[in-house]
């Protein structure tokens, strides 16, 4: 179901600033009508073997390998980012659906008999109810596909609220999904804004809710759907440090680097946006990453051999032109300035990257969701870990050296959820845990893999004797 209303917000190309479409946001009423047709759907769905449940996310999942072009298509241009990322999204996309279809082993008990005399035990897992998913801008095949398929394959129903600002891509998803023979009410698509989240994260009838954004928000969708008693993973934001060692290989670690900093333009909670260079590393390693930098393709993300496209807003790129501005205000060295890009259309700023960095300046604690690169220079392993074990954040980090020892070191010591080693990225697979720590994940349970099973279930357990 999409809801009709009224109001309605523009959904704008970012790479020419083409207004695409418009988009309906739901009112308290279209929630509660929502919530209320996914609860009914629910008591029927829940009934509906596991082996069952699947066979309509298999459907699924050759829709979207079949229609993979498009959705990529149609993602680049709301979101901005090129098309090969488009499409590398869609392809984890279509991974969470591959392991959600696992389901029926996924969700298994655990048994013992003659726990006492003549008395066995067993555990099984049951769904939990209506289910909300509240989405981000910068993967919207993506994100949403960490919580649905899920949800969805453990016997639930499911209400997809995306961000308001890339409406497209989502509604072709669940368009296939609706296809692939989901029962009327099952899975619902709603629109809107902080007027229709409060409406969701209140509703009664809501029983777990998932959310991707910003750290703030991150918190508010916590403690508000926590105070009704609902369950909730709110993964926050970030600013992951990458860490280089003098005996990195530095052609590899270069590109990893560029991929991860600028990569989707840096609008990623994984992007890395502090390089922590450890002695003399900054000296082989600055000069070919600025010149590489320098050199990368930036435009409209449809277009072949472009490398980087547009920020999502042209509010957003202001702010990140902001963050530029107070670095060098609080006297940090431009080595690229991005605001130097010259542009005839659309939302875009050039690569930056800042050296001379000192850990307490604002462009080294604070998430900039741009493509914005601050180095840090420090000279050994325990001070770099020091330098990032104090940041608020501790979404993911990387390091880049030729040393199993000091890999090993580091990903044991390091204070965050997710480590990559010679890996710009530190992206978990579907069967794994996007596992944040601190300020960028509040909840026990993390999005996807063997985490998302426990989260939209409840555990029961049964004990029995028979005379």
């Amino acid at each position: 179901m999409v809801a009709a209303t009224f109001v309605t917000h523009p959904v704008v190309n970012p790479a020419t600033g083409e207004v695409i479409g418009h988009v309906p946001y739901a009112s308290e009423a279209d929630v509660d009508r929502a919530v209320h047709s996914a609860h009914e759907a629910f008591l029927k769905w829940r009934d509906v073997p596991v082996v069952d449940r699947v066979q309509v996310l298999y459907r699924y999942k050759t829709l979207l390998e079949q229609y993979a072009g498009d959705l990529a298509r149609i993602l680049t241009s709301e979101n901005g980012k090129t098309l090969d990322d488009s499409k590398a999204e869609v392809r984890r996309g279509i991974q969470m659906v591959e392991v959600a279809c696992g389901m029926p082993s996924l969700m298994m008990g655990d048994s013992l008999n003659d726990v006492a005399a003549g008395i066995d035990c067993k555990t099984i897992r049951q769904p939990i109810g209506v289910c909300v998913g509240i989405t981000p801008f910068n993967f919207p095949a993506m994100v949403p596909m960490w919580m649905y398929p899920f949800a969805i394959a453990c016997g639930n129903a499911f209400v997809l609220k995306p961000s308001e600002k890339v409406p497209l891509t989502p509604t072709l998803a669940v368009e296939l999904l609706q296809q692939a023979g989901l029962p009327d009410g099952v899975m619902h698509l709603i629109h809107g804004d902080k007027t229709t989240v409060d409406a969701l994260l209140h509703h009664p009838m809501i029983k777990a809710v998932s959310f991707v954004g910003s750290t703030s928000v991150a918190k508010y969708i916590y403690a508000t759907a926590a105070a009704q008693g609902k369950r909730v993973q709110a993964l926050g934001g970030a600013k992951n440090h990458l860490v280089v060692m003098p005996d990195a290989d530095v052609p590899k670690t270069i590109e990893a680097i560029i991929g991860s900093a600028f990569g989707a333009a840096g609008e990623r909670c994984l992007a890395g946006s502090v390089l922590v260079v450890v002695g003399d590393a900054a000296n082989s390693l600055l000069p070919p990453l600025v010149a590489r930098t320098k050199s990368l393709a930036i435009g409209d993300g449809s277009r072949p051999g472009v490398e980087m496209g547009p920020l999502i807003t042209a509010d957003h790129a202001q702010r990140v032109a902001g963050y530029i501005d107070q670095g060098l205000a609080e006297g940090a060295v431009a080595l690229c300035d991005g605001r130097s890009l010259q542009t005839d259309a659309g939302f875009f700023l050039g690569p930056t990257i800042f050296d001379q960095v000192d850990p307490a300046m604002t462009i080294a604690r604070e998430e900039i969701f741009g493509p914005v690169l601050s180095v840090i220079r420090v000279d050994t392993l325990d001070e770099a870990i020091r330098l990032v074990n104090r940041s608020a954040f501790g979404n993911a980090t990387s390091i880049f050296t030729a040393n199993g020892g000091t890999a090993r070191e580091y990903s044991s010591r390091i204070e965050a959820g997710m480590v990559g080693i010679n890996v710009g990225v530190a992206a978990p697979m579907a069967f794994f845990p996007f596992a944040g720590w601190k300020n960028s994940f509040f909840g026990d349970l993390h999005a996807h893999g063997k985490d998302a099973v426990t989260f939209y279930t409840e555990q029961k357990v049964i004990m029995s004797r028979w005379f």
